[in-house]
């Protein structure tokens, strides 16, 4: 009886609901997990937060997908397990058009197409439970950075061993909550990154006996977690946000691709943060980038323009605030460089940077800038992404039957209910 190649392999794929879901393989099944996939149900794409499945005409129990994952993705996580990326395809290995790693990739051909290439960067924050000495917290502060010097440093043991590059780890703002910076890389690329990283704060965690939360809001009253990208944008190799004339040293085609983002986050916030603890974060004065502009290391701007400074080695780029864990990290960078592509090629206007906290202007002064507080409330969310053009051209119909269902569901299920029951219930459904 011949005996079994020791070993795991996982391929993961990254629902509506921004949790990802995944297929095990022992090792001696890779080449049958490349060539033939894992099948699942077409219902995949429609679980949401809480694991009830919002199930619609197309997306039933009727019909199986596969997961594929392709060799060269495959990253260690030590103690013989494999895990890698999947796309979602049909039986015959066609492409499936609900795929989000394929929607984004599609969107990255877009803007390569008018030469204009894109590196992104993840932040992801996170709250430690049930770590130790819970009363003993300063924001930012160094006894914090160190008291989990343990997990920090296991955590870049397990990332350096899965090819992972985290360029630095903090102590965040609410008690044991903490941020990881991933290096940049190519938007798909980037994506796979963010999902491995939340995988390997959730297992590095649980060997110190704790659990990672990356919750919206994972306790009531408490810090909210953001999931803040970072875009560079080159043509031809030439940086398009620095050595430009515009403001802040922005080239024309640079201002095109701010203004492009604003144009169309408010459209946007259901795949961006529009889980039911979502709304809770989107606060001004909470650093969440709520208010739609734009501004020089301005934290309260949703869009944030980082200059080419030696103090960033990775050149200029435009943070986006807004964004959490609850968001699918493939379909939010879509929809980013979407944006960017539209204020590219409509040769948007820039408008006006804020230089100030636009929380501190009066209303009349935001009104005179142009400064508007994205929408915060659910039916906003869903009729206006129901309604954006954008949309559109960016998904396909089924991508927009799941978000429609796997959203309305969550935005109406625990619609009146309690922040701590809500809290309660979702604290860990976006954990890895």
């Amino acid at each position: 009886m011949a005996t079994r190649q020791p070993g795991l392999v996982i391929g993961s794929v990254v629902d509506m609901a921004g949790v990802a879901r995944a297929k095990v393989m022992p090792a001696d099944r890779l080449d049958a997990f490349v060539t033939a996939g894992a099948g699942a149900s077409t219902c995949w794409m429609v679980f949401c937060a809480d694991d009830h499945l919002a199930f619609t005409d197309t997306l039933s129990v009727v019909g199986d997908l596969r997961l594929r994952i392709a060799r060269d993705d495959l990253r260690d996580l030590g103690e013989g397990t494999w895990w890698a990326p999947a796309d979602l395809t049909v039986q015959d290995g066609g492409p499936w058009p609900g795929c989000p790693r394929r929607a984004l990739r599609s969107m990255v051909g877009r803007l390569a197409a008018d030469g204009v290439d894109a590196l992104v960067g993840h932040e992801l924050e996170f709250v430690l439970f049930d770590a130790t000495g819970a009363g003993e917290w300063s924001a930012y502060g160094l006894g914090a950075a160190v008291r989990q010097r343990g997990f920090v440093s296991d955590l870049l043991s397990a990332a350096d061993l899965a090819g992972l590059v985290i360029d630095q780890v903090h102590a965040e703002y609410g008690p044991n909550q903490y941020e990881l910076s991933l290096a940049p890389a190519d938007p798909v690329t980037a994506a796979d990154q963010a999902v491995l990283a939340r995988l390997l704060v959730s297992v590095t965690a649980r060997t110190h006996g704790m659990s990672a939360s990356f919750s919206p809001l994972p306790l009531e009253g408490g810090a909210g977690n953001g999931a803040h990208q970072h875009l560079s944008l080159t043509r031809g190799g030439v940086p398009l946000l620095s050595g430009g004339d515009g403001p802040r040293g922005l080239t024309d085609t640079g201002c095109g691709a701010v203004a492009g983002l604003l144009a169309v986050l408010p459209d946007f916030m259901l795949l961006l943060a529009g889980s039911p603890l979502s709304h809770l974060r989107l606060l001004p004065d909470h650093w969440a980038g709520v208010y739609c502009c734009w501004g020089l290391e301005n934290r309260e701007a949703a869009v944030r323009l980082c200059a080419d400074t030696p103090g960033n080695p990775h050149g200029a780029n435009i943070e986006v605030k807004p964004i959490d864990p609850s968001a699918n990290p493939y379909l939010a960078t879509t929809v980013l460089l979407g944006g960017v592509h539209t204020g590219i090629t409509d040769a948007l206007p820039l408008p006006p940077e804020v230089t100030v906290n636009p929380s501190r202007l009066s209303e009349t002064e935001r009104a005179e800038a142009g400064v508007t507080l994205l929408p915060t409330d659910a039916a906003q969310w869903l009729d206006r992404f129901a309604d954006s053009r954008l949309a559109r051209e960016l998904f396909d119909p089924v991508i927009h039957e799941a978000v429609g269902a796997v959203r309305g569901y969550e935005l109406d299920r625990y619609r009146g209910r309690s922040v701590d029951e809500v809290c309660e219930r979702l604290r860990w459904a976006w954990t890895g």
